[in-house]
């Protein structure tokens, strides 16, 4: 717009100018030409008036230029042309009326032609701002667009202040941006993840401040196996964009993935810094509960292999597993043991049996190495469910009240209210019907029971 009102204003003064010119003179300065039309509603308001240099002086090139402008302005490209031409065959060097020309052209709807006469004006000033966003429009029209982009680039680096060039641009690069990304999309979806991450690739160099784009690569590439590659993506998405809650659930996964526990936690805590809704709690509490794991000792690792279960081992479980509710229930303080120092599960040995869970024998000892028989884990399984029913009394009062009928052991076994609270709660499972109390426990079914323990005490 600015540029249309200054070549207004130029074309009156140019105009008052030659008719001084032929009032003095006589006719002799200018050719005798038929009146320029007058521009009310430019026709091609979007194309930058070819300016004139100051190195040039002669006044009826300027006064054809102009001419032709206003021709090209309301519309009569051919007419233009011919005002464009009279300028460029007076002098040959003209590049302004190669301008004109190549817009006269480009309105024309002849792109290559235009693109030949922008080049032609170029060859004379390759800075020549009129002829490089003429360039950009002609390369556009014929479907080039990272051609145009450079040239509208180079535009704006010589005259910044140009608003609709520097639109011009950001179409270019939004569209650019927006096929690459169908195209990337499109490509994953299909299992043809190298397309889709040179696409992604494109995608990134048409807006390299878009996050998403950083995390949906680092998708793609965490499909092809490279996790190295899709966690450094990531956290360029959350260093562009630090509220993207789904990049930081993607780096916990991944962090997760690599044993990298710490990392996990703090990112899952980003994310659920941010929201706190869906899996993420889960996914949380499981970094906590792997990373506690990983610090136990590998006795503990072992555990779910063993055929027969020792108590230090179900003191582990229940006080690994359970630690919140074993912490919590800290009551029996002089407990004294006097074969659990040194054994790698004495200090949840000791937990257990200040808890009440698991019962010392008289002669102060635990026993950490003795085998463990079902009736023996329904025992400890009652008492944590007792704990659990301080919490929970309506389920509590279901457990203590039922009498389900148990084969191989009758009501008044002294074994059978801790059977019976371990069946009824559904922590424990007959087999046939019968109990089997003397049966050993495994290490699998331990971890099974504890499993159920840990859900009832969620």
């Amino acid at each position: 717009m600015r540029d249309r009102r200054a070549w207004h204003k130029r074309e009156g003064v140019r105009a008052a100018a030659l008719l001084a010119c032929l009032a003095a003179a006589g006719g002799a300065c200018a050719p005798r030409l038929a009146p320029a039309p007058t521009v009310t509603t430019p026709a091609h308001p979007d194309y930058v008036y070819p300016e004139v240099p100051p190195v040039f002086t002669r006044p009826e090139l300027t006064l054809r230029l102009d001419r032709g402008w206003a021709f090209l302005q309301t519309g009569d490209p051919e007419a233009a042309r011919r005002e464009f031409s009279a300028a460029l065959a007076a002098n040959p060097g003209f590049h302004p009326a190669e301008a004109g020309i190549a817009y006269a052209r480009l309105a024309e709807g002849d792109a290559d032609a235009a693109g030949s006469a922008f080049d032609r004006a170029l060859a004379r000033d390759p800075a020549y701002v009129p002829a490089l966003v003429g360039r950009g429009d002609a390369l556009l029209a014929l479907d080039r667009p990272d051609e145009a982009a450079e040239a509208y680039r180079a535009a704006l680096e010589a005259r910044p202040e140009l608003p609709d060039v520097r639109r011009r641009l950001e179409t270019i690069s939004f569209r650019s941006q927006q096929a690459a990304l169908q195209t990337a999309r499109e490509t994953a979806a299909s299992g043809r993840y190298a397309e889709s991450v040179a696409a992604y690739g494109r995608a990134i160099a048409s807006s390299p401040e878009s996050g998403f784009l950083y995390r949906e690569l680092a998708v793609v590439e965490r499909r092809q196996g490279e996790r190295a590659r899709a966690l450094e993506h990531l956290r360029r998405a959350v260093e562009l964009d630090p509220g993207d809650r789904q990049s930081w659930l993607l780096i916990g996964e991944l962090l997760a993935e690599g044993r990298d526990l710490p990392g996990a936690i703090a990112a899952y805590e980003k994310a659920a810094a941010i929201d706190p809704g869906g899996d993420v709690a889960e996914r949380l509490d499981e970094a906590r509960r792997n990373l506690a794991l990983s610090r136990l000792p590998k006795e503990y690792a072992e555990i779910g292999k063993e055929p027969i279960l020792t108590r230090g081992q179900l003191a582990a479980l229940v006080g690994v597993r359970l630690a919140g509710l074993v912490e919590a229930n800290q009551r029996r303080q002089g407990v004294v043991l006097t074969d659990a120092r040194g054994h790698w599960a004495a200090p949840w040995i000791l937990a257990v049996a200040r808890a009440g869970i698991m019962e010392p024998y008289p002669n102060h000892t635990f026993g950490p190495d003795i085998g463990m028989r079902r009736l023996d884990a329904a025992r400890a399984v009652r008492r944590v469910l007792d704990l659990i029913g301080l919490r929970r009394p309506a389920l509590a009062e279901q457990w203590n009240r039922a009498r389900p009928a148990i084969a191989d052991l009758p009501f008044s076994h002294l074994g059978y209210p801790a059977a019976s609270v371990a069946v009824t709660s559904g922590v424990m499972r007959l087999r046939d019907g019968r109990f089997a109390p003397g049966d050993p426990v495994s290490g699998a079914e331990a971890i099974a029971i504890v499993d159920r323990l840990e859900e009832l005490a969620r």
